[in-house]
C-alpha cells in the first residue's frame, strides 16, 4: 500500500471514518449470471488486489501490503438477492445504502458486488462496493471496463482460473528485515526529494526570486489542510451517526455544461457550486443561515491508464454559501477552485501520510476524527461514458455513485453517463435530518444554474 493507503486502512478502525465506496447501477433486465461470472473472474486475473487480501508489517513501521488469498472464492465476492413483491426503487436506494455502509470482512479480498431482481417492469440492479485501499473513483470506472460492454450481445469470454501464489515464509528476523528497509527508503526518498529540489534552485538561481512566495503558499496550503477543526461551520450539522440514506438525482449533462461554460467555467465548478448554493438554501429553510461551509473533494493525480491504486490528492475548501446570487456565487466558487487546484500541498500530504502512519492507531483516529469534524460535506466528480453500455446482456439506465462520507454530513458524488449526470447524495441522516429537503434544495440549485447560465 501506498502511506495514504495505509491512512485510510488504519483510520478506519473508528467506523466514522470508514472509505468504502459504491454504487447502484439500474439495470432494463437481469443480467445472465454466469456470464457475469466470467467477467469479474476476468477482471480480477488482470487487477491482482481483487483477489488478494491485506497482510500486515511490522509493528507498523511499513504499510500493510497485499498477498494472493489462497481462499479466493468468486461466488463468495458476487451475490445475488432479490427484493420482495411490491418493492420500489426507493427499497433499492435503502439496501444499496445498507450494503455500502456494512463494514468488510478484513481477511479477505475488499470488494462485493450484489446483482438484485425485483424492480418493478422487470428491471434489476448491480450494487458494487470497494474498499478504497483498492482504488479511487478513477480507478473503479476502469475497473469496470473489465466487465461492461458496448453490446447487449457481445459474446462470452472464456472461464479464468485465479491461481494464488505461494505466500512469502518469512521468518520474524526477515518480515523486521524488510520494514526496516522499508523505513530507510522512505527516509532517503524524502530526502532526494528534497536535495533535488535544493539542487534545482543552484542550477536556476533565478527561481529564487519565486521561492518566498512559493514557500508561503505552500505553508498556508497545508496549514488549511491540516489544522484541526473543533467542528464545520453548520450549526446543523455538527453530530454524527452511523445511520445512511441514498438519494439520487439527475441533471442533463448538456444543459449543464453548456451554462458552465456561458459563465466562464467548467462542469465541475458548477456542480460545486450548485452543491454548495443548496447545502445554503438548506440552512436557510431550517433557520440557521450560514455565509461559508468547509468541502472535501478529492482532486485526480492520475496521469496513466492504470486501474488499480489511489492517485487522488485530498483538499479542503471553504466555499460560498450566502451569496444566493447564482452567478456571483459560480465566480467565487470558480477562483476558489482554481486556486485549490495550484495547491501545492500534494507531496507534503503524501510525506505527513507516511510519518502518520508511525503514530500509535488511537492517536492516529482521534487526530483523523479532529480533522473530519472541521468538514460539512464531500464532493467528487467521476466521468463515464456519453454511450449505451450493458453488463451480461442488460443495458444500464443509470449509475449511481455512493461516495464515502467519512465522517462528513453529505457526500455527492457525480457520474456522467449518456448525456446524464447521475448523482448519489449519501447522507449521515444523524447530520442531515430532514433528507429529502437537500435533495430537493440541489434540483432547484442545478435549476437555477441552467438559467443563469442562459442569461449572461
Amino acid at each position: 500500500m501506498s502511506d495514504l493507503e495505509a491512512l485510510m486502512w488504519t483510520i478506519e478502525k473508528d467506523p466514522f471514518l470508514s472509505s468504502t465506496f459504491g454504487s447502484v447501477t439500474v439495470l432494463d433486465r437481469v443480467p445472465d449470471l454466469a456470464r457475469l461470472r466470467n467477467r469479474l473472474l476476468r477482471m480480477v486475473s488482470r487487477i491482482p488486489r481483487l483477489h488478494q487480501k491485506v497482510s500486515h508489517g511490522f509493528g507498523r513501521l511499513a504499510p500493510p501490503e497485499w498477498l494472493d488469498d489462497p481462499e479466493f472464492d468468486i461466488d463468495y465476492h458476487l451475490r445475488h438477492v432479490a427484493l420482495p413483491a411490491g418493492s420500489s426503487e426507493r427499497d433499492l436506494y435503502d439496501l444499496a445504502s445498507r450494503i455500502v455502509a456494512d463494514p468488510f470482512d478484513r481477511t479477505r479480498p475488499l470488494w462485493e458486488h450484489t446483482v438484485v431482481e425485483g424492480l418493478p417492469d422487470g428491471r434489476a440492479a448491480l450494487i458494487q462496493k470497494m474498499h478504497h485501499t483498492i482504488t479511487d473513483g478513477v480507478g473503479g470506472v476502469r475497473m469496470s471496463e473489465q466487465f461492461i460492454d458496448v453490446s447487449r450481445d457481445a459474446p462470452d469470454v472464456e472461464p479464468v482460473t485465479i491461481v494464488a501464489s505461494e505466500p512469502p515464509g518469512d521468518s520474524l528476523w526477515g518480515t523486521a528485515s524488510q520494514t526496516a528497509g522499508h523505513a530507510v527508503r522512505r527516509t532517503v526518498d524524502l530526502t532526494q526529494r528534497s536535495l533535488g529540489e535544493a539542487g534545482s534552485l543552484a542550477r536556476h538561481p533565478g527561481r529564487l526570486v519565486h521561492v518566498p512566495g512559493d514557500v508561503t503558499g505552500t505553508a498556508l496550503g497545508t496549514i488549511r489542510q491540516l489544522t484541526p477543526s473543533t467542528h464545520g461551520a453548520s450549526p446543523l450539522w455538527r453530530e454524527r451517526s452511523l445511520q445512511r440514506r441514498l438519494e439520487v438525482l439527475e441533471v442533463d449533462f448538456d444543459q449543464a455544461y453548456a451554462a458552465a461554460k456561458r459563465l466562464g467555467g467548467s462542469l465541475n465548478d458548477l456542480f460545486v457550486t450548485a452543491t454548495a448554493g443548496a447545502a445554503g438554501d438548506y440552512h436557510r429553510m431550517m433557520g440557521a443561515p450560514v455565509a461559508t461551509l468547509r468541502m472535501a473533494m478529492p482532486v485526480s493525480t492520475r496521469a496513466d491508464r492504470s486501474a488499480a491504486g489511489n492517485s487522488f490528492v485530498p483538499t479542503r475548501v471553504t466555499v460560498p454559501t450566502g451569496i444566493e446570487d447564482p452567478i456571483e456565487r459560480f465566480r467565487a466558487t470558480h477562483r476558489l477552485l482554481t486556486d485549490a487546484r495550484r495547491s501545492q500541498v500534494v507531496g507534503i500530504l503524501g510525506s505527513v501520510a507516511g510519518l502518520a502512519n508511525l503514530l500509535p492507531t488511537a492517536v492516529l483516529v482521534r487526530f483523523a476524527r479532529q480533522q473530519v469534524a472541521g468538514v460539512d460535506f464531500a464532493t467528487s466528480n467521476v466521468r463515464a461514458a456519453p454511450f449505451e453500455l450493458f453488463i451480461a446482456g442488460a443495458s444500464i439506465v443509470a449509475t449511481y455513485p455512493i461516495g464515502p462520507l467519512a465522517g462528513t454530513a453529505f457526500n455527492l458524488t457525480l457520474m456522467s453517463y449518456r448525456g446524464r449526470l447521475d448523482m448519489g447524495l449519501n447522507i449521515d441522516t444523524g447530520a442531515v435530518t430532514e433528507p429529502e429537503l437537500l435533495r430537493e434544495a440541489l434540483a432547484r440549485a442545478f435549476a437555477e444554474l441552467a438559467v443563469a447560465g442562459t442569461s449572461t
